[in-house]
């Protein structure tokens, strides 16, 4: 069974270069390497992509003539899966040796829709450390599933889990191809993407094995809580959009403590908070406003 590895390109082209290196050295040996570059000026990289192609037919490359954004670079990647399993990798992110394999392992459950293996964060450097929004995620992951090395979970639970706080690391997530072309990524978001799809998932039946072991590196940035989509409160507007949809979502399923959870998305307000000082002293007024109306608003 084929993995299709999709990655959406657009930056820092060395940490791109180490990304390609982890997924071309996976001790499972059956994917496919697709990269969508979404018009990354660097002219050094028509080169290079060209050398990984004629090297392993196990790559492909496109590169879009008009630059597409996340959002759109993500769903171009979804229109080119053909096998049954897919990951939406992160550019700047590491496949340790053992990812694929231990994905695949966990799709051996057929009811299984979304994997979400162990991972570990590194910054910039590739030293890993956890930073304490990492530690709350490790916190309500074991909430939900326990002490257990494995764990499949599904409907409310899922649901409720990840409104308090979302706690999944998206570009380490396989996904089932057949849900991820069935919902598609929800176009209006570019912040909250990756969770409306899990939600959705989630909402339609599918679950979710959570596992332990670590296999995969997720990079963030020292200084990644300084975006200038958080500070300007652009990102905690799609939050509360996206929040406010999954009220009437669950509502209209049953599903009261999911509901009650995505009204108070608690840990979002609290990002907002702990974002305030940074705001106060670059100044940044309106974006003021917005996060602290983010996080008082009932």
């Amino acid at each position: 069974m084929t993995i299709d590895v999709m990655f959406p390109y657009y930056g820092d082209v060395a940490m791109m270069k180490a990304a390609v290196s982890s997924v071309l050295a996976q001790d499972d040996k059956d994917f496919r390497f697709t990269i969508v570059d979404d018009g990354y000026p660097d002219d050094t990289l028509p080169e290079y992509f060209a050398g990984l192609v004629a090297a392993d037919d196990r790559v492909r490359y496109y590169r879009n003539e008009v630059n597409l954004g996340a959002n759109g670079n993500y769903k171009k990647c979804v229109g080119l899966v053909e096998h049954d399993i897919v990951v939406i990798m992160g550019a700047d992110d590491l496949m340790l040796p053992n990812y694929l394999s231990t994905v695949r392992k966990a799709f051996q459950d057929p009811e299984v829709s979304i994997v979400q293996p162990g991972v570990e964060v590194i910054d910039e450097n590739g030293s890993v450390y956890q930073p304490l929004g990492d530690s709350v995620k490790q916190f309500l992951r074991h909430k939900l599933v326990g002490k257990a090395s494995e764990a499949i979970v599904a409907g409310e639970a899922i649901a409720e889990s990840l409104m308090v706080g979302d706690w999944l690391y998206f570009p380490s997530v396989a996904w089932r191809a057949d849900a991820i072309k069935k919902h598609d990524f929800r176009p209006q978001y570019d912040v909250v993407q990756d969770l409306a799809l899990a939600i959705d998932i989630t909402l339609s039946g599918g679950k979710m094995a959570v596992v332990d072991t670590v296999c995969f590196q997720y990079r963030r940035h020292r200084e990644s809580d300084s975006s200038v989509r958080a500070l300007d409160g652009r990102r905690f507007a799609e939050e509360r959009a996206f929040f406010d949809e999954c009220v009437r979502d669950f509502t209209a399923k049953g599903w009261s403590s999911a509901a009650r959870a995505a009204r108070w998305h608690l840990t979002s307000r609290l990002n907002a908070v702990s974002l305030t000082p940074k705001v106060v002293s670059k100044g940044m007024w309106p974006g003021l406003r917005k996060l602290v109306t983010h996080a008082v608003r009932p």
